[in-house]
C-alpha cells in the first residue's frame, strides 16, 4: 500500500487560525473532514490523522512547531517510499489561485525552507494556495499573520475545496496529472473577490 504524508503548514493556537499564513492548516482540516478522520496529538510535534483511500495510506499532519520550524515535525515521518505533499500559502499567487508543483525551492516561504533544510532537498510535492501580495505600506509579516478579509472569506471555502481536490488528485493520479488540471484551471474565485 503506497503511503503519503500530507502536511499543512501553519501556526498553532486559536489566534492564528484564520490567518492567511494558516491556509495549509485550513486545507488539511477540510481534507480530514472529507476523509472522515480526526486529528490527535502524537509523539511527534504534530497533530496527526490517519486515513486510507483505496490502495493508498494517508497521514495528515499539522506541525505544532510554528511555521518556520515545520521541517522538524515533518522530516522524521518521511521514510521509505513515502511521498510528501506540503500544502502552504503563497504570496506570489493572487488570492483564489492554486498551483501544484512537483519539486523546487522555497520561494521565500519560511515553512517550506524549513522542510527543505530538514529533508536535505526540495524533492517533494507542494500545493500552493494563493494569498496575494500585501497592499502598499503593509509589511509582509503583518500581511501573512492577518486574517482573510470578509470578501475573501466568502470565496475561501471554494479555494480550500479545490486545494483538497488537488491533494487527492496527486495521491490518486500523480503530480503530473494534478498539475495539468489545477495549474491550468481558471481562478473562478478571484473575480468574485476583486471589487
Amino acid at each position: 500500500m503506497k503511503s503519503f504524508v500530507v502536511a499543512g503548514l501553519g501556526n498553532p493556537s486559536e489566534k492564528y487560525s484564520r490567518n492567511r499564513h494558516n491556509a495549509g492548516f485550513m486545507v488539511v482540516d477540510a481534507l480530514a473532514q472529507k476523509l472522515g478522520v480526526q486529528f490527535i496529538k502524537e509523539d511527534c510535534p504534530s497533530l496527526a490523522a490517519k486515513a486510507e483511500l483505496g490502495q493508498f495510506r494517508i497521514r495528515l499532519l499539522k506541525p505544532l512547531t510554528y511555521m518556520n520550524k515545520s521541517g522538524l515535525a515533518i522530516a522524521p515521518l518521511i521514510e521509505g517510499d513515502c511521498t510528501l505533499i506540503v500544502v502552504h500559502d503563497d504570496l506570489d499567487l493572487p488570492f483564489g489561485s492554486l498551483r501544484v508543483k512537483e519539486r523546487g525551492g522555497d520561494g521565500g516561504q519560511g515553512g517550506v525552507r524549513s522542510v527543505i533544510e530538514a529533508l536535505g532537498g526540495g524533492n517533494f510535492c507542494r500545493v500552493k494556495v494563493g494569498i496575494g501580495r500585501p497592499p502598499e505600506g503593509v509589511a509582509v509579516a503583518d500581511w501573512v499573520l492577518s486574517d482573510f478579509s470578509d470578501s475573501e472569506r466568502d470565496a475561501l471555502d471554494l479555494v480550500v475545496k479545490r486545494a483538497v481536490e488537488a491533494v487527492l488528485s496527486i495521491v490518486e493520479k500523480g503530480p503530473a496529472w494534478a498539475m495539468n488540471k489545477f495549474n491550468a484551471a481558471p481562478d473562478t474565485s478571484q473575480s468574485e473577490t476583486k471589487t
